[in-house]
């Protein structure tokens, strides 16, 4: 069975995440011994215990859905549900975290550059006021009216029909108001976030990190790796870094990289990590793709 793993990005993150598995799995105690000890903070009581405004910061979030993204990996290899890895691939974040279940850089390198792209995220969302919102039922082509008309960005295009835009707080609020009253989408929905995310607000992020991982050793991965930046495959260290960097204000394209990974004849994809809500998308971008979820101890029964 060719199986690929998904990785869950920035809003997927809650309360009590991961505290099943570690509760059940010696190997994922490590894993938040060795995240608090590298980390320098108990990254763990944050998973387990919150509160919320807290694991909901930038810097908190993204390093906390890392490593439940690989602790769901380690269950499921302990219960022998892997089989063949073909593709590894994330939404956001969530591609930092494929690219350490690729090889690509171990996992305590990993954890070092998740947590400092938090934290550059967090400076530049504390920086200048920056909102989202999720266009629902429209076309690409009107969305990006709306990106130009109101001075904002293309954030994700998530699957079919499910789009959104980040930039500014004010002039995103506009382009909400506007696209409620004329009616060009099924849903309008802002969203509860802390910044703009994949808007031209995370340059000084972006050119940071930049500097950050440049000292980093990366490898080839060892499975298929999708970037966000294109939807295609990418595997070279050098370019895993210029997309990477790239990431932070390009457009998530994620329907993009979920229908190239399924071109490898990929026959089960997993969920891992909190939220569920990559398997909804799944769905969207095509009913045929099987899709399972696992984020806690009882998905796996």
């Amino acid at each position: 069975m060719k199986v690929g793993l998904l990785f869950s990005g920035q809003g997927a993150q809650s309360v009590g995440m991961a505290k099943t598995l570690y509760d059940n799995y010696g190997s994922v105690k490590e894993l938040f011994q060795c995240a608090d000890d590298t980390l320098g903070f108990k990254l763990s009581r944050y998973c387990f215990e919150g509160p919320i405004s807290d694991l909901t910061k930038t810097s908190i979030c993204q390093p906390a859905l890392y490593v439940h993204g690989i602790a769901v990996v380690q269950v499921l290899k302990e219960r022998g549900m892997l089989g063949d890895i073909s593709a590894a691939l994330g939404l956001s974040l969530g591609e930092l975290t494929a690219h350490a279940i690729a090889g690509t850089y171990t996992f305590e390198d990993g954890l070092k550059i998740v947590a400092e792209r938090g934290r550059l995220m967090q400076e530049a969302c504390d920086a200048e006021r920056g909102a989202m919102a999720s266009l629902i039922g429209g076309t690409v082509e009107k969305v990006q009216e709306y990106c130009a008309e109101f001075d904002i960005d293309m954030s994700n295009l998530n699957c079919p029909g499910q789009i959104v835009i980040s930039g500014a707080a004010d002039n995103v609020a506009r382009a909400v108001d506007a696209a409620k009253e004329r009616k060009d989408f099924k849903m309008v929905v802002p969203l509860k976030v802390a910044g703009a995310y994949h808007s031209r607000l995370m340059k000084p992020a972006r050119d940071a990190f930049a500097n950050f991982i440049d000292p980093f050793e990366f490898g080839v991965p060892n499975v298929a790796v999708f970037t966000n930046v294109t939807g295609g495959r990418v595997s070279e260290p050098a370019d895993i870094k210029v997309n990477l960097v790239k990431q932070i204000t390009s457009t998530v394209r994620w329907e993009d990289c979920v229908n190239n990974a399924a071109k490898l004849g990929i026959d089960q994809f997993f969920e891992c990590g909190p939220g569920g809500v990559l398997a909804g998308m799944m769905r969207r971008i095509n009913k045929d793709y099987s899709i399972r979820s696992f984020a806690e101890i009882s998905d796996f029964d």
